[in-house]
């Protein structure tokens, strides 16, 4: 059995470019979908936020228009209602890498808000990288890698191929007026070597110990590709 961190957001508003607070969270089906299959391969994953606090599923990714259907978007409101995991998180700051054995992060905007710029969540995924684990990271999770640095300023991520949510699907959802900066852009500009594949079709990059989807729809993907890499 495996023991796998989830870094999550605890930010329930996103500020957009023009001061105001959008209601937002994690994406429930990128939490939901690799916890389930994470669990029913024998594994056990806990919840870290900063501060500690309960992570906030984004209302919307619970509506049955982009959920999925109505039999999935219950299945994701009984998990964020019930899942222990998400109910009992634990302090970010105090998180001891050495008790795990992978590191993933779901997105959502709420990361774009509180993980874009946590030092322990850049921490933690940097330490996971320099030791092997299994790193897995999608859609807006891949926020927390901006604040992964090392003392001489480059991202350690640089050297890998990744993917997460692209500006034109931001544009498309329109957000991409309204974000006050874009992800791809942000991770092309930290020498991140960004994949960007059709928009809100299942896209995955494996790059050494790293699994990366580009969105929601590439949940499920990433999540088999890291319990690869867990073995």
């Amino acid at each position: 059995m495996a023991k796998i961190l989830f870094i999550m957001t605890g930010s329930d508003e996103w500020t957009l470019n023009d001061g105001t607070r959008h209601t937002t969270g994690f994406w429930a089906e990128e939490a939901v979908v690799p916890l389930q299959a994470f669990k029913d391969a024998g594994h056990a994953v806990t919840v870290a936020t900063p501060g500690g606090v309960v992570p906030p599923a984004d209302p919307v990714s619970l509506d049955p228009g982009l959920a999925g259907g109505d039999e999935a978007a219950a299945r994701f409101r009984d998990a964020v209602a019930t899942a222990p995991e998400f109910g009992a998180p634990v302090d970010l700051a105090a998180v001891d890498l050495a008790g795990f054995d992978a590191v993933y992060v779901p997105g959502g905007h709420g990361p774009m808000e509180d993980l874009s710029g946590d030092p322990h969540a850049g921490a933690l995924l940097a330490d996971a990288l320099a030791s092997g684990k299994p790193v897995g990271l999608v859609c807006h999770g891949l926020a927390a890698l901006l604040p992964a640095t090392e003392p001489d300023g480059v991202n350690p991520f640089a050297a890998y191929r990744i993917t997460g949510f692209t500006d034109r699907e931001e544009h498309l959802g329109a957000f991409g007026d309204k974000a006050p900066w874009l992800l791809q852009t942000r991770l092309e500009q930290a020498g991140i070597n960004f994949q960007a594949g059709e928009p809100f079709a299942s896209h995955v990059e494996v790059d050494r110990n790293v699994v990366t989807g580009q969105n929601p729809q590439s949940s499920q993907a990433a999540a088999d590709e890291l319990l690869k890499l867990i073995g």
